[in-house]
């Protein structure tokens, strides 16, 4: 019998802080290059600056404040073609963005909830999904949202985890859509804020989304990400 073939690695590049546009840029030519499976399947691993992002259902009111009164709190607002609604990242966040390829949406949503419980339970948080919604919850307080967009079978987007960040600009919006939801994070759940928290997190979480796809993660630096793209782009 032939040997069967082990599966592709997930890389894993963790780029630290970067703008929100710069990050929806670098996504949209790794999907690219995806597409033409001139790359692995890739895990974008960062924090954001301060940002509300509007997924293709979000309304008018999620905002009640008006877009310039967020923006003199240090707080950008920028329209996504991701799914879902409104939601804040910032620092301390863990968003992840992998851009794979898949055939079932519904089953890789599940996937990546199936994930971010399990990196949570490293922690020693007890959370799961809530039935006829996405994201990640502890009891009634959520603490992971998720928004995915697929093309050509390849996805960008994803998850946004809450570890040690500020809460407070959820309580100026209608987070996610739901009316009078709290929200809560990694360091509120278990009391503990040490510096290595969301360095630890993101190592737990790349692993958890590599063994939710069954594949193997794989640390790429971000050099070696933006040699390969500029290569295969140029």
């Amino acid at each position: 019998m032939g040997m069967v073939a082990a599966p592709s690695p997930l890389l894993v590049c963790e780029l630290g802080t970067i703008e929100y546009s710069a990050a929806s840029q670098l996504q949209a030519r790794l999907r690219d290059l995806r597409q033409r499976d001139a790359i692995d399947d890739v895990l974008l691993m960062l924090e954001h600056p301060p940002v509300y992002t509007r997924g293709r259902r979000s309304q008018p009111g999620e905002l009640p404040m008006g877009e310039d009164w967020y923006r003199t709190q240090g707080i950008d607002v920028v329209a996504t073609h991701r799914g879902g609604r409104l939601t804040y990242h910032g620092p301390g966040q863990l968003v992840g963005y992998p851009i794979v390829r898949m055939t079932d949406v519904v089953a890789y949503l599940r996937r990546l909830e199936q994930a971010i419980v399990a990196a949570l339970e490293g922690e020693g948080i007890d959370a799961g999904p809530r039935e006829g919604l996405t994201g990640v919850w502890v009891d009634d307080r959520k603490i992971a949202s998720i928004g995915v967009h697929v093309s050509r079978g390849v996805t960008t987007h994803g998850f946004a985890v809450n570890v040690d960040n500020d809460l407070q600009p959820f309580s100026w919006v209608v987070p996610c859509g739901l009316e009078g939801v709290q929200m809560t994070s990694v360091a509120r759940e278990t009391g503990r804020r040490t510096p290595d928290l969301l360095p630890r997190f993101t190592q737990a979480a790349a692993d958890a989304v590599a063994d939710a796809l069954g594949r193997q993660a794989r640390s790429i630096p971000p050099e070696e990400l933006d040699a390969a793209v500029v290569g295969l782009v140029a």
